[in-house]
């Protein structure tokens, strides 16, 4: 059975490419929406604009390029590339390397089931983000940074036409913004639309005014 469009389900769904962390902001967001179901989904980088536009998640934490029609986009961080090789390979015995001595190489994007089988008995070397190879670690692999290669980015997405209000507390906190910040949906709930009215002053007792040559209140002693 096919999951429910990410609208008709309560709480919120986040789906994230590989190498993608997001551990704080989950914890985050643990303490700040108790009760609130956050779920958050791994999908593959091919796949990332499909499961936006089939309403599969609510935000997807996504790495450029991507087609931007319809929707809204926050460049978050940029990440260096690395060649990530089998430790027999010879590319594993340098600290860095540039994309002219990797020419002669079979050189793959993506770190799949079957390019790392290629990769692991020396037949190729992946070029990918250095947050896909930190995480995803193996003992019998190392990475090397590519000298100049151009970096990635990753960057939170949405479709503009989802109105679920949960998605400005995320951005909230993946942006850092308090709990009490005006852009939370908790914070504008809580928040008075209009000042309550002030009070009446009592009118204050006005004397009389005297007659000529009449004296005031006599004191008692």
């Amino acid at each position: 059975m096919s999951n429910p469009p990410a609208s008709e389900r309560p709480g919120l769904r986040v789906g994230y490419v590989p190498g993608v962390t997001l551990t704080k902001w989950r914890t985050a967001w643990g303490e700040r929406l108790r009760g609130t179901r956050l779920e958050l989904v791994e999908v593959e980088t091919a796949e990332q604009r499909q499961v936006l536009d089939a309403g599969v998640v609510d935000l997807c934490f996504v790495r450029l390029p991507i087609e931007e029609t319809d929707l809204h986009l926050i460049r978050l961080y940029e990440e260096a590339p690395v060649a990530w090789v089998s430790k027999k390979h010879p590319v594993a015995v340098f600290e860095e390397v540039s994309l002219a001595e990797l020419a002669d190489e079979t050189v793959l994007t993506d770190a799949s089931a079957a390019s790392l089988d290629l990769a692991g008995v020396g037949e190729a070397v992946l070029h990918v983000p250095q947050s896909v190879a930190r995480t995803n670690s193996r003992r019998d692999f190392v990475y090397r940074p590519i000298t100049d290669a151009p970096t990635t980015t990753v960057a939170l997405a949405w479709l503009v036409s989802n109105q679920n209000e949960l998605i400005e507390e995320f951005i909230g906190i993946v942006r850092g913004r308090t709990a009490n910040s005006s852009r939370t949906t908790q914070a504008r709930a809580a928040k008075p639309t209009e000042k309550p009215a002030k009070p009446d002053k009592p009118a204050s007792r006005q004397q009389p005014p005297r007659r000529p040559g009449q004296r005031g209140p006599r004191r008692r002693g």
